[in-house]
């Protein structure tokens, strides 16, 4: 019987992007092995376009927790929660793997694993995090694949969308993605207005991204700041839609959220704003790619609220246009 093992990454939909690595390194290494993941409905919707796995439980749906069961399967948690610690207890994995108490969002999970990986840096990215659980199963793997694909029909779509904005088909198109789902990740619309007025151009197609009906908000400031038009909203589109735009675009300006961690998969050039977070762990790592990033005596605390957000308040709108033209002049 080849082996069976329950990958548990219930959200968010960044993190889960973040695993995709993983699960190509474990396909790779057990090729005949039976794979399936366990994700929340909105996570779904980035699985369906993955290659590699037989098969997706979505919590919540009908039967879900009768369909975690296998015979002999083993359980590996990327998420580290006591949720996702029950999820693998509940699958009746006799073998549960997880990562060390000091790698763990909530060091009580690791009560419902059977193993424990060896502690690794957190200032390490995630990416190589999640690959180092694989470990346990005598896995090492240096290469980072993200086996996610747009459909062909998914890429026409967004193309649709773009001409019905305006594009002529020929111009770049930047998708400037100015929410967030954290206060501390937002930049200030006014200088995403200067940032996007200093790259505008001829051949330069810019376009505002948006998810929440806040984040609908910021982009509405941002397009009609100050009496001035700065560029097209996107219309409302789903995480597909999201994930088949970016793909469609030449360059992505993001703070640290889904779109940027899509595009890194999507291997769509990025520059990304980061704040509170710390760009080595969770930022792109394709060389090519531009961070801007501010140390400060209180980086890297990760907080939902502050009251300053100096962090982002030292990011310029001129740094930002300098780094969007590196890039764009990367791909001349």
């Amino acid at each position: 019987m080849s082996e069976r093992f329950l990958i548990v990454r219930t959200s968010s939909l960044g993190d889960i992007v973040h695993a995709l690595p993983a699960l190509a390194a474990l396909r790779k290494h057990r090729p005949e092995a039976s794979i399936r993941w366990v994700v929340g409905p909105k996570g779904k919707a980035i699985l369906d376009w993955v290659k590699g796995l037989d098969g997706i439980v979505t919590t919540g749906s009908p039967g879900w927790r009768l369909a975690l069961k296998a015979p002999g399967q083993t359980s590996l948690d990327f998420q580290g929660l006591l949720k996702s610690g029950l999820i693998g207890r509940l699958s009746g994995s006799r073998r549960r793997i997880g990562f060390h108490r000091s790698n763990l969002r909530e060091p009580a999970a690791r009560f419902f694993y059977t193993e424990q990986a060896a502690p690794f840096p957190e200032t390490e990215h995630v990416i190589r995090k999640n690959i180092h659980l694989l470990a346990a199963l005598g896995i090492e793997e240096n290469e980072i694949v993200f086996p996610l694909t747009v459909p062909a029909s998914a890429l026409e779509s967004a193309r649709t969308i773009l001409h019905d904005l305006g594009w002529d088909g020929r111009a770049r198109v930047i998708l400037f993605n100015v929410g967030a789902a954290w206060p501390t990740k937002r930049w200030d619309p006014e200088r995403w207005l200067e940032t996007i007025q200093a790259v505008a151009r001829p051949g330069i197609f810019p376009v505002l991204l948006w998810g929440s009906a806040e984040e609908k908000a910021l982009a509405e400031q941002v397009a009609g700041g100050s009496g001035r038009a700065s560029a097209p909203l996107a219309p409302p589109i789903d995480i597909k839609g999201c994930m088949a735009l970016i793909a469609a675009s030449s360059l992505l300006v993001s703070g640290d959220t889904f779109a940027l961690q899509a595009a890194a998969a999507l291997d769509v050039p990025i520059v990304g704003l980061f704040g509170p977070t710390d760009p080595r762990r969770n930022g792109p790592f394709h060389p090519r790619d531009k961070v801007i990033h501010h140390e400060m005596a209180c980086s890297r605390c990760y907080k939902h609220d502050c009251a300053t957000i100096e962090c982002l308040k030292a990011i310029t709108a001129g740094e930002v246009a300098a780094r969007i033209e590196e890039a764009l002049a990367d791909h001349d």
